[in-house]
């Protein structure tokens, strides 16, 4: 099992670093702290610097927190707030499948991440190497959902635009 958790992690948790760098650096294609924070302008963000700096560093320190098992339960619950809100502002409106721009794969990166704050990292990782092997658990893995779901909510209330003033 524990080698299992480790794959899970270790992909997840760079795939996701990988996204994090991408909208925090501009590499492998990313649009940088601009190009990002123009993407979330036209989605209708106040504050679209302030929301492509935290979607950056959610996606990019939870993913190493993930992918080394370091504070599993956080790091995931990074993760799937920031699938939580690509999930409501981007894909809901497509539909279930990715191949329509749907939410398919977002929430099962949100699952994952949920599902390895509830499971633990297993013995190849940084909270088992600290003694920390209580960071999991149904009520961490339910913690962690409802916290990404209610942050999610939060975000979307009120850190964007009301359609009428943001088409003004």
């Amino acid at each position: 099992m524990a080698s299992g958790l480790l794959l899970l992690r270790i992909v997840l948790g760079l795939t996701l670093a990988g996204h994090g760098a991408q909208k925090l650096f501009g590499v492998w294609g990313g649009g940088g702290p601009k190009g990002t924070a123009a993407g979330f302008e036209s989605m209708g963000f106040r504050a679209p610097g302030a929301m492509a700096l935290l979607a950056g560093l959610g996606e990019f320190g939870g993913g190493l927190g993930v992918a080394a098992g370091l504070l599993t339960p956080f790091a995931g619950l990074a993760l799937a707030t920031v699938m939580g809100v690509a999930i409501f502002s981007v894909h809901w409106k497509n539909g279930f499948w990715a191949g329509n721009g749907g939410y398919e794969y977002n929430l099962l990166i949100a699952a994952s991440a949920v599902a390895l704050a509830a499971v633990g990292p297993g013995r190849f990782s940084l909270d088992h190497a600290f003694g920390w092997d209580n960071l999991c658990g149904a009520k961490w893995g339910a913690g962690a959902a409802i916290a990404a779901f209610v942050i999610s909510w939060l975000v979307l209330a009120l850190g964007r635009k009301r359609p009428e003033a943001a088409a003004a």
